[in-house]
This record gives structure tokens, C-alpha cells and sequence, in this order.
């Protein structure tokens, strides 16, 4: 059905279709890229900027290369590297007041604050390396993927692949050591 729903899009920008295509993926998508920023706003955001990107280049999807779900968690990890890149990121992680924090109950206030400063440092150790290795962090940790999942979307050697995953992780290993032990 997927196929067919993305010819109509290609062939005639069959609104229909697309809204099909993207019901089909949203949640997914839309938890993909939560687990990476844990702001329901942003995660909004993104997850429709990354559909709209989607619809716009669809024309360049290749079902030969890569299945439609590969290609769109290729969009989305490109998508969030870039976000996390930019400088509109730069500026909201400088200071967010604490009024701002949303918590169940006041019991885990503190086992909140404690889990995202944690995720906050890591991702910004995270955001510090090549493209390709938050890419292949990023698609392996919060896409669940494969390392051969991963191979076929980066188009590099699965060694290559394993090569830079470990890298990573043994480099934000080693930042979240010295952070913690300063």
C-alpha cells in the first residue's frame, strides 16, 4: 500500500495519499525524535518539518536503494543533527528557567531534573561529534536500527559503521567521566 500511496504522490501530489503515507509514520517519527529532545513543542516541530521536507523531495526516493523507512529515518537523523547544530539550539540550551520543567508530582521532581540534566550533557557530547557518527549514534540508540540497517542508509562499510558507533560511545563515555569527576 505504501508503494502505491507514494507513485499517487509522484505522480499527480495526491493530498490523499500523503496524509495516508504520513498517518502511517507520524507516531513513530514523532517518538524517534521525542526520545532525542524530550519537548513535546520542538518534538512537534520537527516531526513536521520533517514530513514537509519528505513531501517535498519524494521525488527522490529510491525504492531500490532503500525501503520508504529507511529513507525517512535518514531525513529525520540528518534533520535532528542539523537542529542540534544550529544556533536557535545554541540559544535555548543557555538558560531555561525552572518554571518551565513540567513534573508528574513532586516526588520526582528531583529524579526528573537529575534524568534530563543527564540527557542534556550526553547530548550535547553527542552533538559534538562528525555528522556521520551522530547520525549512526543517533539512528542505532533512539531508531533502534541495525548495524546493516545502518550500513545500507549511510552507504559506508558495516565495519565503518561499528567503527564510528564505538568511537562515539567510547568518547561520550569518556566526557561524561570527566564531567562528572571535574
Amino acid at each position: 500500500m505504501e508503494r502505491f500511496w507514494i507513485k499517487k504522490i509522484k505522480r499527480s501530489a495526491s493530498e490523499e495519499a500523503a496524509n495516508k503515507l504520513i498517518a502511517k509514520y507520524y507516531k513513530e517519527m514523532y517518538a524517534f525524535i521525542y526520545k532525542q529532545t524530550l519537548d513535546k513543542e520542538l518534538t512537534l516541530d520537527l516531526t513536521q518539518e520533517i514530513f514537509i521536507s519528505v513531501l517535498k523531495s519524494i521525488h527522490h526516493f529510491d525504492d531500490k536503494k532503500a525501503s520508504f523507512r529507511t529513507w525517512l529515518y535518514k531525513l529525520a537523523s540528518n534533520r535532528l543533527v542539523d537542529y542540534f547544530r544550529s544556533k536557535s539550539y545554541q540559544y535555548t540550551q543557555k538558560e531555561q528557567p525552572i518554571e518551565e520543567y513540567e513534573f508528574q508530582d513532586e516526588q520526582n521532581i528531583v529524579i526528573s531534573l537529575e534524568y534530563k540534566e543527564e540527557y542534556e550533557k550526553v547530548n550535547s557530547f553527542l552533538n559534538e561529534l562528525d555528522a556521520a557518527s551522530q547520525q549512526i549514534v543517533r539512528l542505532k540508540l533512539f531508531g533502534e536500527y541495525t548495524f546493516q540497517e545502518i550500513e545500507a542508509m549511510a552507504t559506508i562499510p558495516l565495519s565503518t559503521v561499528k567503527t564510528k558507533y564505538y568511537t562515539a560511545l567510547k568518547r561520550i563515555r569518556h566526557a561524561m567521566k570527566e564531567h562528572f569527576y571535574e
